[in-house]
């Protein structure tokens, strides 16, 4: 029999079914988040995006482990687990929060800070199997620090309030924004730290500008010192990040972290792989 494993950030779903230890199909979909998208809606999306790649497994399938973001209320996984039965008709299915995916994918079996810093963001102190303290993050409006949405939303009130470089403002106007499309493109939205995030391919080109720099290391330290410096003996630990933002950005990640005081452990792009990892020895 087959496993299916999802792991599902607010832009993208990464989906693997496993027999044993045997990678049998890949998939990406869109990402699902129970706040910001219907019941309605993630089913047409499964059905239409999913369901058809995985149609000729799953009679064979029987437990799908999905990690999704806005999981961590029992309402929102009951939705989620409910949008997932009514869909793929999988027998066995455990919906927990993209969190505990990052934490098994980072610190494996060990204490360590595990951070998600992708389109939001979220941390928490991990002991090797549970989760044992989490500073909530509590959204792209009041939180999401060091987030993709974060980064995008200081970059256009930069832009917005003239406070960008002449040079940043030339080049991001000639990739098409400016404040119509911008406007549009957050209120017009179904998920605007989705749109807000995705300023982050324009930022990630000008790496090098001293004006992106500041902004990004301004994040990474809002994240520090309202996330991680937090924990209970939080110096103890190595912080570890997943998700595209720490990926991309890690050498000012790893710069902000010594600055705090913290060494840097493991730096990885998605917990995919090690989620197949942790559930083929499972």
């Amino acid at each position: 029999m087959y496993t299916l494993i999802a792991d599902s950030g607010s832009t993208k779903t990464d989906w693997v079914l496993l027999n044993g230890s045997t990678i049998v199909k890949q998939v990406k979909t869109i990402g699902f988040n129970p706040y910001f998208q219907s019941k309605d809606q993630i089913v047409l999306e499964v059905l239409t995006s999913l369901k058809p790649q995985l149609d000729e497994f799953l009679h064979k399938t029987s437990v799908l482990y999905y990690y999704g973001a806005g999981c961590s209320t029992l309402e929102n996984c009951v939705m989620l687990e409910d949008c997932l039965s009514l869909t793929l008709n999988i027998r066995k299915i455990n919906v927990a929060h993209d969190l505990l995916a990052a934490a098994r994918a980072l610190c494996k079996k060990d204490w360590g800070i595990a951070c998600i810093l992708g389109t939001g963001s979220n941390s928490c102190l991990f002991n090797g199997k549970y989760i044992m303290q989490n500073i909530p993050s509590v959204g792209y409006l009041w939180g999401d620090y060091g987030s993709g949405a974060q980064i995008g939303k200081y970059f256009i009130k930069a832009y917005f309030e003239g406070n960008l470089p002449k040079d940043l403002v030339i080049a991001f106007e000639e990739e098409g924004y400016n404040r119509e499309a911008i406007l549009n493109g957050v209120y017009k939205s179904s998920m605007p730290s989705r749109y807000l995030a995705s300023v982050n391919s324009f930022v990630c080109q000008h790496l090098a500008h001293p004006f992106i720099e500041k902004l990004l290391l301004s994040c990474f330290n809002s994240f520090f010192v309202h996330q991680v410096n937090k924990y209970t003996s939080s110096k103890d630990y190595k912080v570890h990040t997943v998700g595209s933002i720490g990926f991309y950005y890690k050498d000012l990640f790893a710069q902000m972290a010594h600055e705090h005081g913290y060494e840097v452990g493991n730096v990885i792009r998605s917990p995919i792989e090690g989620l197949i990892d942790f559930h083929s020895k499972s």
